[in-house]
């Protein structure tokens, strides 16, 4: 072997090996446990950074590992492959989406090939590929077939310049749009929803079950479905142009403090907005609600910014107290939450007597701490449990009480009942785009919404196409868009709308099991094999709406007959971002490229002045990324996978320093150099009942490396503490006095092995250079001998009058009185004690025995 690692020679000749091998290939089922490891998928935006790389290192280095350990591992690829950036690519370079995309898949497919990564390629999914998305449709129509997919015209935030609806995380705080910059506009448009709704409860109790997964992102999933317990109340309507029946409809989870409500708010969207308001309010109103309308979700819930509102003239009956009380109109109140409505307690909401105070509204107290009567003035709103007052019949009643108490007079008198709402809505999933899975139904006048026959799937997007920005181009193509009614023949159209591109990322993780199934969405016994996945990995950034959908769609395709499981993730690591250093001019905001600046005087070169240096996220727009490829060209994809694997926990940030990338490239040449000199020397065979103390040392520092590398690669997988392992054990190696024992070639076999998850090329290498000739990845992991970790010996310090005078060996197992003998019979205690009356015998077990003399 030669003395150097050489990374361009060592890794292109073991990735060309392991692909004409199929070593990366899912071996075939067998007695051996299954392990299924997957990173989330990217998007194919043509290059990798080194979030990329963080990712599908660490998950490459997690079934590396369990294919040694003995599990037949699942570790595939693909690519989330449809959305809004590849249709603005078409429409910005004058190129179909389709080409676009596929260049750029090819691109990266390329990179992560140059990483080693040991990936299951026969297994690779494409969203956008009609063989994908033919089972993305037939999931939709089963969703459809469950009464679980519905059409509904909803306000929804809508870019004026990409022409199409908005989630509201694609809105930024300022209230426009992502991609576009434009400011967001609210508007009604028939859409397609997913009723996720459904399975909230389940989606709630079921993130018990998840204890692989980290505390704060299930939280994260419980905040976000928003369970409230509470009461549905109904306030009569006072007037006869309403009609005597109608009713505000209002949910609480404060149904203690009904009596104290002095108000009550709509949204404006709401479809009684108009029918309570006066003659003499309505162009006010009018006016409002427009202006509102224009505002995105986020523009009206923001806490920073001021809740505004407007009366609409019509008043309401508190029919708890029997007092007319005004309607008003608010920007806060959102129609699609609750009821669209909501009550005005001053006195026992923040937020209310804020609104209260503005608006010069009645504060009303009913509930009072303990001992109080509730009649000194508020200087804030008194939010927290007390006891009722000024509410009638329910006087003296603890607010606890008090909940149970109105709501069981409500449920009697006809005035409301108890409810359970959710903050989580339906996914509305309708986007008025091209590049997206068609949503497959036909509408026909005559027989409404109905689904495109199985046999017909996949409705594909035809290709000749015009992209302006306007709209969908689907909807101006009268070729695909006029069909005949599948059910009765009468002329139809097809839906025009796409799915929003999180249907695909909720589903691609069971393609996978039977990727290349033509006739079927997967085998169902094949899918229940595999599943759940036993280690997720991906950004923290998909904790909520990516993590929840794939919940959703699991239990779904369950209750569907199709998987025999609950959930589809049962181990989550959510690892933290790779930041490098940034150079900022925080007068200015400017960020400036590290080429361009001076370490050690970082100062603006236009201005002179100082520059703030900090390390932050990789981003094109801080000039702070680090393109992967030039590392692995100077240093190798081994030196890389290792920095980034030790450099810090994988759920921690990480910040890039080139100095700690040579840090990790010296040590690979360590280990190099001392198998390369191994492989040069000729070893004899220990026998295991006569080693010497140099041999026991080093085989008890072989099967220490063992033990504390398999536990870091444990749960939580801390891949830093277990690379300060491998190094230990390189450095116990090296200093070792017994080079030509079998002991020696014991450890160095195990240092190979226990570094192929994380540089599998250089190991790969060094174990073929010690003359083996089957792979590295395909060798048992070494189990711990426990029996070399047993000390039979120990260094006994000897003192006297507290001055070191020696170190002995001695028997482990030697109790005090033994040891006492030991130190007095040794030469080093003789020369010090002969002579001399000994007073007094400190002896600290395994450590020292200490003299005094006289």
């Amino acid at each position: 072997m030669e003395s150097r690692y050489s990374p361009a020679s060592v890794e292109a000749k073991w990735q060309q090996t392991w692909a004409e091998s199929g070593l990366d290939r899912t071996p075939q089922k067998g007695d051996r446990p299954k392990f299924y490891a997957l990173s989330m998928f990217p998007y194919p935006s043509g290059n990798l950074h080194m979030g990329h790389v963080r990712n599908y290192t660490i998950t490459d280095a997690i079934a590396r590992l369990k294919r040694m350990q003995g599990y037949r591992v699942l570790h595939p690829m693909g690519w989330d492959a449809f959305g809004l950036p590849a249709e603005n690519a078409a429409i910005a370079r004058g190129i179909h989406p389709a080409k676009w995309t596929y260049q750029n898949i090819a691109q990266m497919r390329e990179q992560l090939q140059k990483l080693g990564f040991a990936i299951d390629w026969d297994r690779e999914v494409t969203t956008c590929s009609p063989d994908y998305y033919k089972w993305t449709q037939w999931i939709f129509l089963q969703f459809f077939q469950a009464g679980l997919a519905y059409q509904k015209e909803s306000a929804v935030n809508w870019d004026p310049i990409d022409q199409t609806v908005l989630a509201n995380e694609q809105v930024d705080n300022e209230g426009r749009s992502w991609r576009s910059g434009a400011k967001v506009e609210r508007k009604l448009l028939e859409q397609w929803f997913l009723k996720i709704t459904d399975y909230a409860e389940a989606l709630l109790d079921d993130l018990n079950k998840l204890s692989g997964w980290p505390d704060r992102v299930k939280l994260m999933q419980s905040n976000w479905i928003g369970k409230s317990v509470g009461a549905y109340l109904e306030f009569p309507i006072v007037g006869n142009d309403v009609g005597s029946d109608e009713k505000i409809g209002v949910f609480t989870t404060r149904p203690d403090t009904v009596c104290g409500v002095t108000y009550v708010v709509l949204a404006p969207e709401h479809p009684l907005t108009f029918r309570v308001t006066t003659a003499e309010r309505k162009d006010e109103v009018e006016a409002f609600v427009k202006e509102v309308g224009d505002q995105s979700e986020l523009d009206r819930t923001a806490e920073d910014k001021p809740k505004r509102g407007i009366p609409t003239g019509g008043m309401a009956i508190n029919p708890f107290t029997g007092d007319e009380i005004p309607i008003w109109i608010a920007d806060y109140v959102l129609y699609e939450y609750g009821t669209g409505a909501v009550m005005g307690v001053p006195a026992h909401d923040t937020r209310d007597f804020r609104f209260a105070r503005d608006n010069d509204l009645p504060i009303k107290v009913v509930i009072a701490p303990e001992g109080k009567d509730g009649s000194q003035p508020l200087e804030e709103a008194y939010t927290e449990p007390g006891i009722m007052v000024n509410s009638g019949q329910f006087d003296g009643k603890t607010s606890t009480e008090g909940k149970q108490a109105v709501i069981n007079y409500a449920t009697a008198e006809g005035m409301g009942k108890g409810r359970v709402q959710y903050r989580l809505r339906d996914w509305l999933i309708s986007r008025q785009r091209y590049w997206g899975a068609p949503i497959p139904v036909i509408h026909c006048p005559d027989c409404g919404a109905v689904p495109v026959p199985d046999a017909d799937l996949p409705v594909e997007l035809p290709e000749d196409v015009e992209f302006t920005g306007k709209g969908s181009p689907l909807a101006g193509l009268e070729n695909w868009v006029n069909v005949p009614c599948p059910s009765c023949g009468t002329p139809a159209k097809r839906e025009t709308d796409t799915m929003d591109t999180f249907i695909d990322s909720s589903w691609y993780f069971l393609r996978y099991t039977d990727a290349n199934n033509d006739r079927r969405v997967f085998e169902v016994a094949k899918a229940n094999d595999w599943m759940s996945v036993d280690q997720y990995v991906g950004g923290i950034e998909h904790a909520i709406l990516h993590l929840l959908y794939s919940r959703f769609f699991t239990k779904v395709l369950r209750d569907r007959g199709l998987l025999n499981y609950d959930e589809p993730f049962a181990r989550l690591l959510t690892q933290g971002m790779v930041q490098a250093t940034t150079y900022k001019n925080v007068t200015t905001g400017q960020y400036f490229a590290p080429s361009d600046i001076d370490p050690e005087d970082p100062t603006d070169p236009e201005t002179g002045e100082p520059l703030s240096v900090f390390f932050e996220k990789m981003s094109k727009s801080k000039y702070n990324g680090v393109d992967p490829l030039p590392v692995l060209e100077k240093y190798g994809a081994d030196t890389a996978r290792m920095f980034i694997l030790f450099k810090a926990p994988p759920e921690k940030d990480l910040e890039w320093d080139d100095a700690d990338v040579e840090g990790q490239f010296r040590f690979l040449n360590r280990v190099w150099r001392l198998v390369a000199d191994f492989a040069n020397a000729d070893a004899s065979p220990a026998n295991a009942d006569k080693l010497t103390k140099d041999e026991k040392d080093l085989r008890r520092a072989i099967h220490t490396a063992i033990r504390e590398v398999s536990e870091d690669l444990q749960g939580d997988y801390q891949f830093n503490t277990a690379i300060s392992e491998l190094m230990k054990l390189s450095n116990a190696l090296n200093d070792a006095k017994c080079k030509a024992s079998g002991v020696y070639a014991e450890g160095v076999e195990t240092l190979i092995k226990l570094l192929a998850p994380f540089a599998p090329h250089i190991a790969e290498e060094l174990w073929h250079g010690i003359g083996e000739t089957e792979s590295i990845h395909l060798q048992t992991w070494p189990p711990v001998d426990e029996k070399a970790l047993v000390v039979d010996e120990i260094t006994l310090v000897i003192q006297v009058m507290g001055k070191t005078r020696g170190t002995i060996q001695v028997p482990a197992s030697a109790d005090k009185t033994a040891l006492e003998e030991y130190a007095r019979e040794s030469e080093g205690a003789q020369k010090y004690i002969a002579g001399k009356e000994i007073k007094k015998a400190i002896v600290v077990p395994n450590k020292l025995v200490n003299f005094v003399v006289v």
